[in-house]
């Protein structure tokens, strides 16, 4: 490669080339670990087939179970646990306005999951159109997830509650405690047999000094901007449900 930018010195550019032969490592190897991945044995059998609460195709309040989110000749199912409620100790401001701004702080959603679902429910047609299925998980009642939806603006995103089946303990998205977690679970039909067939189970293991766990990272669209930048990602913010937009400047 013979690669300048306006202005920039030798020191930058070996540098710059040193970098870039990392960053090729890096790529060989999320393909290896995605090869890995695709290479596991089948997963365990789900243990039932959960009822969930959820829209039906003519908008109306349905019960539907898990083998019916698979649509005809898809044969993946993506599934995202947004915490609604959001974690206790989060003490986030909620919502300014509307039916979801009238909830106790610990009953509303949490500010990092609907900053992930708000990239997602733009890139979410494309995942379907590609030939897989993806829907968001929550313990919150339907009515308080769809009601969250149209205040936030969400057009494409499958909501679905978890308050009346065990879907989120069994898969390690709500803890013994009953505090929810953002766990991303993949499931995989196999003619009439559904198996789990991998969880982001860094969530729950030790993170290195000054990282949080990264668990969806590679699917994270905001953190990984910042990672781009000189300044890298900011150590004293978190997301929010609104920001004050005069810090434009």
């Amino acid at each position: 490669m013979n690669i300048a930018f306006p202005g920039e010195s030798a020191e930058y550019r070996a540098s710059r080339d040193r970098l870039l032969a990392k960053e090729i490592e890096l790529r060989r190897a999320m393909e290896a670990v995605s090869v890995l991945r695709r290479e596991l044995p089948p997963g365990g059998l789900i243990p039932e087939d959960y009822v969930f609460e959820g829209l039906g195709p003519d908008g109306v309040p349905a019960r539907l179970k898990l083998s019916e989110l698979f649509a005809p000749g898809k044969d993946s199912l993506v599934v995202y646990n947004f915490m609604f409620p959001r974690y206790p100790k989060d003490d986030r401001p909620g919502p300014a306005e509307g039916a979801t701004a009238r909830l106790k702080l610990e009953e509303g959603p949490c500010p990092s999951c609907v900053a992930f679902l708000d990239s997602l429910d733009g890139a979410v047609k494309h995942v379907e159109a590609a030939g897989f299925d993806f829907v968001v998980i929550a313990k919150a009642p339907l009515n308080r997830l769809t009601t969250f939806a149209k205040e936030r603006g969400w057009r494409n995103l499958r909501l679905l509650s978890a308050a009346g089946n065990s879907f989120k303990r069994d898969y390690l998205a709500e803890t013994p405690e009953g505090f929810q977690m953002p766990m991303v679970t993949v499931f995989h039909r196999d003619g009439s047999e559904i198996r789990h067939f991998w969880s982001s189970e860094m969530l729950y293991a030790p993170a290195d000094p000054g990282q949080d766990p990264r668990h969806a990272g590679t699917i994270e669209p905001s953190w990984n901007i910042f990672d781009l930048t000189s300044e890298g990602r900011p150590a004293d913010w978190q997301e929010q449900l609104e920001y004050d937009w005069r810090i434009r400047g």
